[in-house]
């Protein structure tokens, strides 16, 4: 794609990766063919392709962004399926990501849009703030219907919906401190406690931690270390996001200095696919280049790491696996074989569900912000998971877990709750009785 930015507005870094990115576009509209957005709406501006000519078009003339580019732009799911698709190696997570940056700083929303954006960046990537919210949300409940009747209060309706009837218990604090093992020591890693997947299923930690342990890995949780910015990082707001990353670095950075690391766990792949980023987020910077291009390289997914320590495959087992990949694992993160390989040695049989490339419609707080659309991939995305008649659903992010769970009474875990159960660990809540 020919490109007219000024020598001025290539001395902006940002504009200039944004130029390099958009010159590799040939506009062969490939993308169209994998987008949810454009699958569901038919709108070219809808897809990759017109959203690249949106961004390129407002950059180039150094225009603020206006309502049509924000309402595509907000449309976008960033699940990535276009970068897997895309013959030419166009990096639209950077080009979107940049995109959104410019819209924030040159865009004001309407005062409810900016309410619930406000409402959610304060809350979510806090603990004990979401837990709050989350006991506080059966007193909202009951307003629901009459919320969903006004356009701009939907976002409000669709986090009730999602809200879950009770908040899990809180983290034991078996996930503080170092983590004894088990046998001979093959390892130590750090685990990412994250936010609101500590809020929402911290399950899903303690499993991982007693399998790591069962296997010889010490897993520590260092004090300090918290959201990775993912959240606000969406939404255009990279002073937070920065803020958030940088924190994490320093606190890991600590940990590798100490005692070292093997890897950094993340059992929540949006998470992963934010920190493996760290490394391109604090680029520009001089303080922090180095540490947070260390920690990335140090990011890795459970599945990931499990694969490096040859887990005996165990006996068949009488229970069909449907595997969700959430986007940010094969999208984001290219890891597609792994965690099946894995759910397959331990004695499950896994099935692969029809349009596995297309996205829930989860999306971080896509299914707050953009409920309609969300709720069409939800139930497209249940009904090929349904047909492929599974005992249970695994898959290896909270954000999907909680979208596909609220579409279908098929219970839903996360991977490594199966895997953890096959090698010695509890049997997954979900499935119990």
């Amino acid at each position: 794609m020919q490109t007219s930015f000024t020598p001025e507005q290539l001395e902006d870094p940002h504009v200039a990766e944004s130029e390099k990115i958009l010159r590799r576009c040939v506009h062969c509209g490939f993308c169209t063919a994998t987008c949810p957005t454009y699958l569901t709406l038919g709108n070219e501006l809808d897809s990759p392709r017109g959203r690249i000519y949106l961004i390129k078009d407002m950059l180039e003339n150094g225009r603020a962004a206006d309502e049509q580019v924000v309402t595509h732009i907000d449309r976008c799911l960033s699940c990535l399926s276009c970068v897997t698709t895309c013959p030419s190696g166009v990096d639209y997570m950077h080009l979107v990501d940049h995109a959104r940056v410019h819209i924030e700083n040159t865009y004001r929303r309407p005062l409810a849009d900016r309410l619930v954006r406000g409402l959610l960046a304060a809350v979510l990537p806090y603990p004990a703030r979401f837990r709050t919210a989350l006991t506080l949300a059966k007193f909202g409940r009951p307003f629901a219907p009459l919320l969903k009747q006004v356009k701009a209060l939907r976002p409000l309706a669709a986090m009730l919906d999602l809200a879950p009837q009770a908040a899990a218990a809180p983290q034991s604090s078996v996930l503080r401190g170092a983590q004894p093992v088990l046998g001979i020591r093959r390892g130590r890693v750090a685990i990412l406690s994250g936010c609101a997947q500590s809020v929402l299923d911290p399950g899903i930690n303690l499993a991982t931690v007693r399998l790591l342990a069962r296997f010889g890995v010490e897993v520590v949780v260092p004090e300090g270390e918290g959201c990775c910015g993912a959240l606000v990082h969406h939404m255009g707001r990279e002073d937070e996001a920065l803020g958030f990353a940088r924190r994490n670095v320093d606190v890991w950075m600590r940990e590798i200095d100490n005692k070292g690391l093997d890897a950094i766990i993340i059992t929540a792949s949006g998470c992963g696919t934010t920190i493996k980023d760290y490394g391109h987020m604090l680029r520009l910077d001089p303080d922090y280049a180095e540490k947070a291009a260390k920690v990335s390289a140090l990011a890795s997914d459970i599945t990931e790491y499990l694969t490096t320590l040859d887990l005996p495959r165990q006996e068949p087992k009488r229970l069909n696996v449907a595997y969700h990949s959430a986007c940010s694992m094969q999208h984001g993160q290219k890891i597609t074989v792994a965690p099946k390989l894995l759910l397959k040695n331990a004695g499950f049989t896994v099935r692969d569900p029809a349009e596995g490339h297309l996205c829930c419609g989860s999306a971080g707080t896509y299914n707050i912000l953009q409920p309609e659309i969300s709720s069409e991939l939800k139930a497209r995305k249940v009904k090929n998971i349904e047909a492929t008649k599974p005992d249970v659903i695994a898959t290896g992010n909270i954000g999907c877990m909680t979208q596909i769970g609220s579409g279908t009474a098929i219970p839903i875990v996360h991977t490594v709750e199966l895997l953890d159960w096959a090698y010695g660990g509890e049997k997954p809540g979900k499935l119990k009785g």
